[in-house]
């Protein structure tokens, strides 16, 4: 229930679909008796829209949430295990072209190819099912052999789960497979903006982890300019909002064992 609750409450806060909600009612009050309704949603959609353009919001909330978990410059030379997870192949588009289409977030990949050959002996994951609605039979741990091999990686070598539809289920559904106990450490490999979430539900769920951040978008030191652009401005926006909305419910829930976990 709450994976559906979550989809069908970010189809509504998704600041792009908000903004085209607006419009759309501007445009139906436009041709009612209710004409002035219509000017004050259109002009509040516009002046909006144009804050969104020109402030770093997106920016900020983005670079807070990448630069939450630092990154490694040195890790321990006992690990148990390394754990990648999902996010990276759209396993829908690779089934019907029968090529391997690659969404973004590669580096979770590459560094885990990177850091299974500085740890040979560690157990290998892949954590990745489908996070679609109504598209629950193709799952992304499913097609992702490919591209494993091209980075030099045995399959053979790795475990995959792919029941998982989200970070919680990422953390739990694993738990299940691994069994892991807390004298052992696990290296979390996901994107930075998106750590603060793994770690709260690995955390929760029982697990001694590492966070590994990869797939950086913003720099360390990231200087927050003014724009013009609504579709840059929307996409960082988009991303922070899922993200902060997300931790927020996870914390209600107990999916996480802080509101905004920290090193």
């Amino acid at each position: 229930m709450f994976f559906y609750l979550s989809k069908i409450l970010w189809f509504f806060a998704d600041p792009a679909n908000l903004l085209l909600i607006a419009l759309i009612a501007a445009a139906v009050l436009a041709w009612t008796k209710w004409l002035k309704a219509a000017k004050i949603v259109l002009t509040t959609t516009v002046v909006i829209a144009v804050l969104v353009s020109v402030l770093p919001i997106g920016q900020f909330l983005f670079s807070t949430l990448e630069n939450r978990f630092p990154q490694v410059k040195k890790l321990p030379p006992n690990i148990t295990g390394i754990i990648v997870l999902g996010g990276v192949v759209d396993q829908f588009v690779t089934d019907d072209r029968k090529q391997m289409v690659i969404n973004g977030a590669v580096e979770r990949l590459t560094e885990f190819a990177r850091l299974s050959f500085f740890y040979p002996k560690a157990k290998l994951v892949f954590s990745g099912g489908s996070g679609v609605i109504g598209k629950q039979s193709l799952k992304e741990a499913d097609v992702i052999n490919p591209l494993l091999v091209t980075l030099g990686l045995n399959p053979k070598r790795i475990l995959f789960e792919n029941q998982a539809r989200n970070t919680a289920e990422n953390a739990t559904l694993t738990k299940k497979l691994i069994k892991p106990t807390l004298d052992q450490r696990w290296i979390i490999i996901t994107s930075a903006f998106h750590m603060p979430r793994a770690m709260g539900a690995f955390r929760q769920a029982g697990w001694n982890a590492i966070a590994y951040p990869v797939d950086y978008h913003t720099k360390s030191q990231q200087r927050l300019r003014l724009g013009f652009s609504l579709q840059s401005g929307l996409g960082a926006l988009s991303t922070s909002i899922h993200e902060w909305i997300g931790l927020t419910f996870y914390w209600l829930s107990g999916r996480t064992n802080a509101l905004y976990p920290k090193p």
